[in-house]
C-alpha cells in the first residue's frame, strides 16, 4: 500500500524535485544524491501526508534533505543574510563586457546568475519561476510566512537586474538597454 502510495503520489513530481534540487545544489550529481534522499524520506512518511496532493509536501522534503546535505557538506553556503548579499552576490569587477559578449548562450548567462544568488533568494525564486509554484506553496515548503517569500522574490529580481552577466546581454539585445 505505501509503495503504490508513493508511486501514484510522488513519483510524477520526480522531474520537479531534481530540478529544485539540481538549482539549489548547482550540481547534477549533488542533486541525484538529494532526490534519492528525499525520496527514501517521502516513502518512509508517505502515511503522513493527507489528501492527494504529493506535490508541495515532496518538495518540502526535498529542501530539507538539501539543507540536511549542505550542513553536512557545504555549511558556509547556508549563511543567513544580514543584509549585505545583494552587494556580496554581484561584483560588477569580476566580469567584464567582453567576457560577457563570449557567452553566446543566454540561458548559460541566466543559469549562471541564478546560480550566483544567495541560497534563500534562489530557492524562492526557482520554486516561483521555474516550479511556478504559488506564494502560499512556496511559504509552505520554506516554512516561512508568505510576506517573507515576497520580500525574498523581490530581493532575488532586483539581484538579476543588477547582475553584470544579464545586463551585457540585455544591452546586445536592441531594445534591450537602458
Amino acid at each position: 500500500m505505501e509503495h503504490a502510495r508513493f508511486e501514484e503520489l510522488i513519483m510524477p513530481h520526480l522531474d520537479a524535485a531534481y530540478n529544485l534540487a539540481r538549482w539549489l545544489a548547482r550540481d547534477a550529481h549533488d542533486a541525484e544524491d538529494v532526490v534519492q534522499e528525499a525520496c527514501m524520506r517521502a516513502l518512509k512518511y508517505i502515511n503522513s501526508l493527507r489528501g492527494n496532493e504529493g506535490r508541495v509536501w515532496f518538495l518540502a522534503i526535498v529542501r530539507n534533505a538539501f539543507y540536511d546535505w549542505c550542513e553536512r557538506n557545504r555549511p558556509k553556503e547556508i549563511a543567513q543574510d544580514d543584509g549585505t548579499a545583494i552587494d556580496a552576490a554581484i561584483d560588477l569587477q569580476s566580469i567584464g563586457p567582453e567576457q560577457s559578449a563570449s557567452r553566446n548562450a543566454d540561458s548559460l548567462a541566466l543559469a549562471d546568475a541564478l546560480a550566483s544568488l544567495p541560497l534563500p533568494y534562489r530557492e524562492v525564486l526557482i520554486m516561483r519561476e521555474l516550479e511556478e509554484l504559488s506564494y502560499k506553496e512556496i511559504a509552505r515548503i520554506a516554512d516561512i510566512p508568505v510576506g517573507t517569500v515576497m520580500s525574498r522574490l523581490a530581493r532575488a529580481r532586483s539581484m538579476l537586474q543588477r547582475s553584470p552577466l544579464l545586463h551585457a546581454i540585455s544591452e546586445q539585445i536592441p531594445g534591450g538597454g537602458a
